[in-house]
Order: C-alpha cells, then sequence, then structure tokens
C-alpha cells in the first residue's frame, strides 16, 4: 500500500501517463519506454522545472503552489472534478469559479436537440432558461415571448402577484411561465431554494446571482423564509398534473438531470407509454411549430 504522502505523486504520474503529444501539440517521437507525456514534456508546458516535477511525482515536495498547480491542470488538461481534486491531494482549497456559467455546452446542445420530440429545458445553476425544444414552448408556453430576465425560474415561481394582475389568468398565453402553476407546490418551492443555496455555495462571488436572490429575499417572505431554513428540501422533479389550453389535463413524468462539469440542469417532461398522456403530448408535437434548439446568450 503506497504510503499517504505518495498519493499527490501518483495521481501526477497516472494523469501525465494519459496524455499523448498530439493531445498538446508536441512533435511525436519514436521510441518511448512509458506511454504518455516525458516528465521534461509537462514541466515545459507546465512552466515548472524537471526537477521540481520529480520531486513532486516523488513525493518530495508535498505543498506546489496555488499557481504550480493551475498551471499542472491546465497543461494536463483536466476536467474540473479533476482540478478541485487535484488542489485537495495537494493540501489546497479547491478554486472558487467567478461566475455561474451561462452558455450550453456543445454536447449538451446536441443531446436537447435529438430530443425534439419531448419539452425539454436546460437551466443555468440560477435557474436562468438557456435553451428549450418547441415541444417545451407547446406545453409551457413560448419563452421567446419574455423578456432575458423573465426567464429565470426563481422569478417565476416567487414572484407576489400585483394589485392589477389578475389571479385566475390561464395558461393560454404561450409566454405565460417557465412551468406551470400547479408546480409551485411548498415541496416543488423548498427543493428550488434548496439548490439555490448549493449554487451560492460554489459561486459565492457572482454579482448576478447575489442580486437575484436578494431581489427574491425582498419581494416574497415565502422565499425568505425557505432561503433561512435548515432542511434541504426534497428533490426536483417528479409526477406533475398540468392544465394546458388545448389537451385540458394532462400528467406527466417531470426529470432534472445535472452536468457537473458545466453546471447546468436538463429538465423533461415525458408520458407513461400507452396512455392517453402520451396521446396528448403526441397532439402537442403535431400542432406545434416546427422550431429548432433556441440557444440563448447571456442576460
Amino acid at each position: 500500500m503506497s504510503r499517504p504522502e505518495s498519493s499527490l505523486g501518483n495521481t501526477l504520474r497516472a494523469w501525465r501517463a494519459r496524455i499523448t503529444t498530439e493531445d498538446v501539440g508536441l512533435p511525436a517521437t519514436r521510441r518511448r519506454r512509458t506511454a504518455g507525456l516525458r516528465r521534461e514534456e509537462l514541466a515545459l508546458l507546465a512552466g515548472i522545472s524537471t526537477d521540481y516535477l520529480l520531486r513532486l511525482e516523488q513525493g518530495r515536495a508535498l505543498r506546489p503552489s496555488r499557481d504550480v498547480v493551475a498551471a499542472l491542470a491546465r497543461a494536463l488538461r483536466l476536467s474540473t472534478n479533476e482540478t478541485c481534486h487535484f488542489h485537495l491531494v495537494a493540501g489546497l482549497l479547491p478554486p472558487t469559479p467567478e461566475g455561474i456559467p451561462q452558455q450550453m455546452p456543445p454536447g449538451v446542445q446536441r443531446l436537447v436537440s435529438r430530443w425534439g420530440n419531448i419539452p425539454v429545458g436546460v437551466f443555468s445553476a440560477s435557474w436562468t432558461l438557456l435553451s428549450w425544444t418547441s415541444m417545451w414552448a407547446a406545453l409551457l408556453g413560448d419563452p421567446a415571448l419574455r423578456r432575458p430576465e423573465e426567464r429565470n425560474l426563481v422569478r417565476a415561481v416567487f414572484k407576489e402577484p400585483s394589485d392589477t394582475e389578475p389571479s385566475d389568468k390561464e395558461p393560454s398565453d404561450r409566454g405565460h411561465s417557465l412551468l406551470p402553476v400547479e408546480q409551485s407546490t411548498a415541496e416543488f418551492k423548498a427543493a428550488l431554494v434548496a439548490d439555490l443555496r448549493i449554487t451560492h455555495g460554489a459561486y459565492p462571488h457572482d454579482e448576478e446571482f447575489r442580486a437575484l436572490v436578494g431581489e427574491a429575499m425582498g419581494s416574497s417572505e415565502e422565499f425568505r423564509g425557505l432561503w433561512s431554513a435548515p432542511a434541504l428540501g426534497s428533490r426536483l422533479g417528479g409526477h406533475k398534473r398540468l392544465r394546458h389550453p388545448l389537451v385540458g389535463e394532462i400528467s406527466l413524468d417531470n426529470d432534472v438531470l445535472k452536468v457537473p462539469d458545466h453546471d447546468v440542469r436538463i429538465v423533461t417532461y415525458t408520458a407513461e407509454p400507452g396512455t392517453p398522456d402520451e396521446e396528448k403530448l403526441e397532439y402537442l408535437r403535431v400542432t406545434a411549430a416546427a422550431q429548432p434548439v433556441l440557444p440563448l446568450s447571456p442576460g
């Protein structure tokens, strides 16, 4: 069993072994005794000495600086989770990202584009809608008819009704909501705020997110209570019963899938096969205008 102090060296050697010269744009050489980059190649890419890298891998240097860890992480093409792990084994706190990602990663964009027959919406960690399918618009209202700041789920769920706003507003307006009124249950709200607290911990320096929370705190007593509550709340998603102006009541399974490295949430609605709800969803698909997935720019 390896000694605990050698875990940093073992990790570095394993990551170095999986990177090829082609991966980092270096010329390939014919003879290599081991797979991956040579030690001097990685040191060159990271801008550190080969001797220091050797001491790190042998466990003779145990506390690299934050700059050295960041340089090695870039040279080794580490993912976000791997970079966090690298900091931990080096005895450092993981880096705190400056802001919440507001872009759709290409892989998620390709995935969602193949789900055109079901309602799919992609949200940022602050629950701002980034992209949606035409079926999402057919089921829940067209987000394109709303201003960008109105495409945030926190504002949609915790908006206090004004004196002039009718309380019995029907969901016939295609831009009426990001999620139907029936979803705004106590359980759903608690789960949403619990997820927002996780986002707050991950992005403490994001000014837009802090402003969003401040806005919700100032406008909703219910949000203030949930934000200060110690309970984490239940999971997002579950079985939802909705009202639709064209098909009436429809029951759907609502799932929320998280993409950790890019920190987006993929929200889907599906019907149980062979049920009237599946037929209603198919009717909406046929009647919906053929629209591509709409990626949005931040803000």
